[in-house]
């Protein structure tokens, strides 16, 4: 079996490989890129039986993502059964621990931005390096939120509070390290405020993110904008920003961080990584599978009704591209103080 451990050293897929055929797939939607999936001819046995890793606890975006991927592989019968894990902690580290020692060879664990920073921030032992990338499915920005009681009426009222009570204002967020989290250290080194005075509360889900929002226990909170969006409209929280490079259509009137003053933009990815130490023949099934649900009328769905962005990105596109973001991410956290 070819192990693809630290997958940024590994040649490109060869052809001689089980007689891969790869094939482009367009990048829709997002305008992020093309990635490139192996063919049909890796093996005569198709996937029957799927395991998917969700490392974080049931509510948030990581968990909409994998069961969205259960459901709609199971719609379209591209596998007969698909089973999620759910496996909290550590900003996702917990789950690529039980990633590096599983077994089966027909397991995705959906990961994303979140968990490039929650290695840096956590100092895991086990890297996405030691994971073979499969595929990038989308991207989404982030909205900043308060309390609908809240006497923040803009983002700027918000960081002149930071500056003038530090860590007595608290921001809530997913896991330490992540997307969440990196927006609001920047949000702040932005306007000159050091990032000793970020009081910034991680959580593993959304649902706990967003009860301490309800119960007024934190001053602030930031999430991807499909899991505020229903409370945003529903009047409980109110909306200050999102964080892309446009309103969002889902949030029309909230403001872009940029337009208000504040050069920043963020959005968040999310994908599927597979355990190292499958071969290449296992590799191309598994890239093949998620190029087909990205194909697919139900993905297409799924995409708008959550209002996630396509970033599809397959194959040695995808491990170029995250080998990219571990850099990039390494350097940010690095700046706004959360690594040292």
């Amino acid at each position: 079996m070819t192990s693809h451990l630290n997958f940024t050293r590994r040649a490109a897929l060869t052809a001689g490989a089980a007689g891969l055929v790869l094939a482009m797939s367009a990048c829709a939607g997002g305008g992020t890129g093309t990635g490139a999936a192996a063919g049909a001819t890796a093996s005569a046995e198709p996937i029957k039986k799927l395991s998917i890793i969700v490392p974080a606890n049931p509510g948030g975006g990581w968990d909409q993502t994998g069961r969205a991927i259960q459901a709609d592989l199971q719609s379209n019968k591209l596998v007969s059964s698909a089973q999620v894990t759910n496996i909290g902690g550590g900003g996702g580290t917990n789950g690529l621990a039980k990633l590096a020692t599983e077994k089966d060879v027909n397991t995705l664990m959906v990961m994303g931005y979140v968990m490039v920073g929650a290695v840096e921030t956590n100092g895991a032992k086990t890297r996405l390096e030691d994971t073979t990338p499969i595929a990038r499915l989308t991207e989404e920005p982030l909205v900043l939120v308060v309390p609908a009681s809240s006497k923040y009426q803009s983002v700027k009222d918000l960081v002149d509070d930071i500056k003038a009570n530090g860590k007595g204002v608290a921001i809530t967020g997913g896991s330490a390290g992540g997307a969440d989290h990196i927006l609001a250290g920047q949000i702040l080194k932005s306007q000159g405020v050091e990032s000793d005075k970020l009081n910034y509360i991680g959580y593993s889900g959304g649902g706990e993110s967003l009860a301490a929002l309800l119960g007024n226990k934190v001053q602030a909170g930031i999430s991807g904008v499909g899991e505020y969006a229903e409370q945003v409209k529903a009047g409980k929280v109110r909306a200050l920003a999102v964080s892309g490079k446009a309103e969002v259509p889902v949030l029309p009137g909230i403001k872009p961080l940029k337009d208000q003053g504040i050069d920043v933009v963020l959005t968040n990815w999310r994908g599927v990584v597979a355990p190292g130490s499958i071969d290449d023949a296992q590799r191309s099934k598994l890239t093949e599978l998620v190029t087909k649900l990205h194909e697919s009328e139900a993905w297409k769905s799924t995409l708008k009704k959550n209002n996630w962005d396509d970033a599809f990105l397959a194959g040695d596109g995808f491990k170029t591209f995250l080998t990219e973001d571990i850099t990039k991410v390494k350097t940010t956290l690095t700046q706004i103080g959360l690594v040292k």
